[in-house]
């Protein structure tokens, strides 16, 4: 049908309309209206608590004198297939760029979670069944290099987490120091959640991740982070570069993060060939098939073990898979400034089919080209996917995911898990108190990317991430706002109960950006002040005020009223009609509608009415609406008589009441 509307007429309707409310509003329209809503509140000044700083601007970028400390490592490490050990050496370099000189080091030992006494087991489940612990690092030596010398490191370990105690405090401002660390532990089975080893027709499929003690991140807004590894909190780590390598058995495959450094040494020739071509290729190209899964020729020994050698650069993580069931296949990704990367995947042979990961590559190709092309490119140089029961699950460069997935769900499983390389991969923040700063924003970009693969292949995002019951998501997040039990976005990631998670975590977070960018700043605008903070907060650590202040500023407004009622406080919104009817009784005058703000939260809002020649008027009023009143009456100017006037005829807004929304004119 037939939309009349122009910015020109739009701005003419507005600005008469102003003339009209003073004209003809109804004396004390606000004092009548029953309404929960109080503009003080909502936008009452002074949302930012504290100023910005030299370290955290005012602007939400790093400040003149921010900084951040730097881990790199140097890992050895081999898996005994026999007893399902990993054993490894450690060399952590550590430098200290904080102005403060370091009397102690914290670091994080997410294994020990498995312990029978670890803080993890009393959090929400109240212990696993006796079976399913292991003991945890075992540390066969911890010791200290400062200064040009080796000696035994004064430590303790406290649930995971590892305190060494320095007889000279680190020196501020690029102090250095080394810590050697020996260990082993014993591979969690299934019960592993995100580090695990499973079955499969083929062989064994380890999946290895927080396998290796990692420094906690010393930062300007609480110092050490020393949280404890409870599950639902993630990670924040320290950015470095990670040289590492794993031992296997022969007929194994391993692949992890980073990049192969000595192909010729644990690689057919054949398999390198194949790899060349595909650098090349936008088609997905087998690198070892399912009939050569049991064939020894695929493997360039058969006897002993191999050792595969990785590096990943400015990089806060790795991990790895390995087993000999893997089929392996690979094709090219094409980001911007004309920059390649190689997307990969390994899975066992029941994941074979095109329902199911013959597709895998593909769909992570087209991830990554899209989140370079949209927000920021993809900066390392292969992406894997690696199947397994891990479920989904994210580490630099390398993607966990569930060997049965398939079809839609494995896209959104994928573009999810591999979209957390830009959160909060490549923009670092504290995933373990702050959520919604990786799983939200994650889960917002992901939107998007189910729209551009494929033409739309697997359009609307509808997965149990985005809108719940596969339905309007500004209709779905409203009963979790109305509940009176829901919390905040704001509550600290390890507080947020599992009902709670994904409604608010990734839901409503996800959505609350869709809003931003759809109907309060516009697109362009969005896009701008969002690709900004990524790039500016790229392999730097940022706070939640930092990522507010950016938005505000890069797309110019004030939104502590949009934070301040959808992240810090779960406000409902509702507004409705209360009249509508022709000026002075003629349709030739145009139509006085009166729309009412009936609880705490507001939104900037479009009316729309519909005449009786089949056509439709819009006019869009902004947020400011409800800057001083609870209630608004303007005049939508008319030329023919009228069937009806709606607020938010596409509803894009999470009203909870939609039956006052419409309104017959009479």
């Amino acid at each position: 049908m037939k939309l009349k509307l122009t910015c020109l007429v739009l701005i003419a309707c507005l600005t008469i309309s102003a003339q009209a409310q003073r004209r003809r509003r109804a004396p004390n329209t606000n004092d009548t209206i029953s309404s929960n809503y109080d503009p003080a509140l909502l936008f009452s000044p002074m949302f930012y608590t504290d100023k910005g700083n030299e370290f955290h601007s005012a602007n939400g970028e790093p400040g003149p004198k921010y900084w951040q400390n730097r881990a790199d490592y140097q890992i050895k490490a081999g898996i005994d297939t026999i007893t399902k050990t990993l054993s490894a050496t450690e060399s952590l370099n550590y430098t200290n760029n904080s102005p403060d000189a370091l009397q102690y080091l914290w670091l994080q030992l997410d294994e020990n979670t498995y312990k029978k006494d670890a803080r993890s087991n009393f959090y929400s489940t109240g212990g696993r069944t006796p079976d399913q612990h292991t003991a945890g690092y075992q540390f066969e030596s911890v010791e200290v290099m400062q200064n040009g010398k080796t000696e035994k490191a004064d430590y303790i370990v406290t649930d995971t987490r590892m305190q060494v105690r320095l007889a000279k405090a680190l020196t501020p401002n690029g102090g250095k120091i080394t810590v050697l660390i020996k260990y082993h532990y014993a591979i969690p089975g299934n019960f592993g959640g995100r580090t695990d080893y499973s079955d499969s027709k083929n062989g064994r499929m380890y999946e290895i991740a927080q396998w290796f003690p990692r420094m906690c991140v010393y930062d300007d807004s609480h110092g050490w982070d020393t949280l404890p590894f409870l599950g639902s909190g993630e990670f924040y780590l320290e950015y470095g570069d990670i040289d590492y390598s794993v031992t296997v058995p022969w007929d194994m495959i391993v692949a992890g993060s980073g990049e192969l450094q000595n192909p010729a040494e644990v690689l057919t020739a054949k398999e390198i060939s194949r790899l060349a071509a595909a650098r090349n290729s936008d088609k997905t190209v087998m690198i070892r098939s399912a009939a050569e899964v049991n064939d020894p020729a695929s493997r360039p020994v058969h006897t002993g073990k191999l050792t595969w050698h990785f590096k990943m650069y400015n990089t806060r993580d790795v991990a790895f898979g390995a087993s000999k069931a893997y089929i392996w296949d690979a094709a090219r990704m094409n980001l911007p400034g004309g920059k390649k990367s190689l997307a990969m995947s390994v899975y066992p042979v029941e994941s074979v089919g095109d329902s199911l990961w013959s597709r895998a590559t593909e769909y992570l190709k087209g991830s990554v080209e899209h989140f370079s092309a949209k927000w920021f490119v993809y900066p390392y140089p292969v992406a894997i996917n690696e199947a397994g029961i891990a479920g989904g699950m994210e580490y630099p460069g390398i993607t966990f995911d569930a060997f049965n997935a398939g079809g839609k769900d494995l896209f959104a499983l994928i573009a999810h898990e591999i979209g957390h390389n830009w959160f909060p991969m490549i923009v670092g923040s504290d995933e373990r108190r702050y959520g919604w700063m990786d799983e939200g924003l994650n889960t917002f970009i992901d939107v998007y990317a189910s729209d551009a693969f494929n033409k739309g292949e697997y359009a609307p995002k509808r997965d149990g991430e985005y809108a719940p019951k596969g339905g309007n998501p500004a209709d779905e997040i409203v009963p979790t706002i109305a509940d009176p039990k829901a919390i905040t976005i704001m509550t600290p990631a390890d507080g947020v109960i599992e009902k709670y998670r994904h409604p608010i975590t990734y839901f409503k977070t996800s959505f609350g950006l869709v809003l931003l960018r759809e109907q309060i700043i516009g697109k362009d605008r969005f896009d701008y002040a969002f690709r900004n903070y990524i790039q500016k907060w790229a392999y730097k650590h940022p706070q939640p005020d930092d990522f507010f202040r950016s938005m505000d500023n890069g797309a110019g407004e004030d939104l502590g009223w949009f934070w301040k009622g959808w992240f810090y406080n779960n406000l409902n919104l509702d507004l409705a009609m209360v009249d509508a009817k022709y000026v002075d009784n003629d349709p030739k005058k145009g139509i006085l509608i009166t729309v009412a703000n009936k609880e705490p939260m507001a939104m900037p809002f479009t009316v729309e009415v519909k005449l009786k020649d089949g056509t439709k008027q819009r006019v869009k009023l902004p947020v400011e609406t409800w800057l001083q009143q609870k209630a608004i009456t303007f005049t939508i100017y008319t030329t023919t008589e009228a069937e009806s006037v709606t607020i938010d005829p596409d509803n894009a807004l999470p009203d909870m009441n939609r039956a006052n929304n419409v309104m017959k004119v009479r």
